[in-house]
């Protein structure tokens, strides 16, 4: 069985690189990846405390946190794929279709 600390040492890294994949990244799917490793680290965590407790509610949460995750690729990658028609780019900081 791996440790409890490691796992969050992971979970702590995983959400560190997410946040940092954020704040640095301009392109739009680099972005979407950023998320992923955040709600990847919060789905191991979840699975964590739930391996410490003995309960299968944590890995539950996980569950759906995956479920969402996978929406919210799909969602992503469709307003993605309509401001490059739209826009002809994927950096997120060239895109001002929104202002009036």
């Amino acid at each position: 069985m791996i440790p409890l600390r490691l796992l969050f040492l992971l979970s702590c890294a995983l959400f560190s690189l997410g946040v940092y994949g954020m704040l640095t990244r301009r392109n739009a799917i680099g972005l979407l990846l950023a998320v992923e490793l955040i709600l990847n680290a919060a789905a191991l965590n979840f699975v964590a405390f739930s391996q410490a407790v003995g309960s299968v509610h944590g890995q539950a949460f996980a569950l759906f946190i995956i479920a969402l995750a996978a929406c919210e690729a799909v969602v992503g990658l469709a307003i993605i794929m309509s401001l490059v028609r739209n826009a002809n780019t994927v950096l997120a900081d060239e895109l001002d279709l929104l202002k009036g």
